[in-house]
């Protein structure tokens, strides 16, 4: 295991540093990024796709290449407009509801990411969960305006049963994250009818060929995001994009951009809009170049530790 420590250029869900390790395997390396705080039962799933990585378990694409959004964070709406202007990606996913700011300046953000793309351009926001059910409503219909109509609006509320709510309040589409990944059971959305769109990452899921099932069995159009990872761990997501039978929507995998460095060639930067189907390489260089420091390395041991742990049936 080599465990890494890469800068963030712009704070992004509460983190300035992201960290995360690789494991290797028969076909080389898979990434094993879970967020620092979850535990160890919840990142278990996380190292389940590493290994699939690792061993090479990727089914066959069927595509070349993935449309991807750009992601636009919590910036003003300049740094927002200047930001989708240069991706070159004619959808964005626009992040709203930051704890202890005004509504206005999600407006405003909304408002300047659909001026960059244009009239026919696909604008779509994320809450990640914040909005009681009421407050979803009444600002889903204001970013509706902003945006001169949205394509969707990602997890308006932390529950299955808030979403469900919402989805009959409004006319926006609503999409499932949160609700899917961090679920006991992640067809509840599917049975209580509370979203239109599954947004599936890998890692979170327990790799490719698990999500792939969810996809069949949830019996709705899929998003493929990434959960921050480098090209590498980017890399899985497009493998499942690049296998689903039907890609309506374009994937929110175009993330690297958001860390300062990299740890595998070619890295997955979007050109038009697309991602190519590619396996990147590890450059040893880059790992020594983002090593983590010694007292992380052993936190991350010690969490692995954790996990087999878990999957031994024992106590963390």
């Amino acid at each position: 295991m080599r465990v890494y420590a890469i800068a963030m250029t712009t704070r992004f869900r509460g983190i300035t540093v992201r960290e995360g390790a690789l494991v290797e395997g028969a076909a080389g390396w898979g990434e094993w990024s879970p967020f620092v705080e979850y535990p160890p039962a919840e990142a278990e799933a996380w190292l389940r796709c590493a290994e699939e990585a690792a061993a090479g378990d990727w089914p066959e694409p069927v595509r070349t290449a993935v449309a991807v959004n750009v992601t636009v964070p919590v910036l003003a709406p300049d740094q927002a407009h200047a930001l989708v202007l240069g991706s070159g990606c004619s959808t964005a996913k626009v992040k709203v509801a930051e704890p202890g700011l005004p509504r206005a300046d999600d407006l405003a953000r909304v408002e300047a990411v659909r001026d960059a793309l244009g009239p026919s351009g696909r604008v779509r926001v994320d809450a990640n969960g914040a909005w009681d059910v009421d407050t979803a409503v009444a600002a889903i219909g204001e970013l509706d305006r902003a945006a001169g109509g949205l394509e969707y609006v990602e997890q308006p509320c932390a529950s299955v049963e808030d979403l469900a709510a919402v989805r009959r309040r409004v006319s926006v589409p609503i999409a499932a994250d949160e609700s899917i990944r961090r679920a006991a059971d992640p067809y509840r959305v599917r049975d209580l009818a509370a979203a239109d769109i599954a947004v599936l990452k890998v890692q979170p899921l327990g790799g490719v060929r698990a999500c792939l099932r969810i996809a069949e069995d949830i019996g709705m159009p899929v998003v493929v995001s990434s959960a921050l990872e480098t090209s590498l761990g980017l890399a899985a997501g497009v493998a499942l994009a690049a296998a689903l039978p039907v890609l309506d929507h374009a994937c929110g995998l175009a993330t690297r951009s958001l860390l300062a460095g990299d740890l595998a060639v070619p890295e997955l930067v979007p050109v038009d809009g697309m991602l190519p189907v590619t396996r990147p390489s590890v450059v040893p260089g880059r790992l020594e170049a983002w090593a983590a420091p010694p007292n992380r390395i052993a936190w991350w041991e010690d969490r692995l530790a954790a996990v087999r742990a878990v999957r031994k049936g024992g106590r963390p």
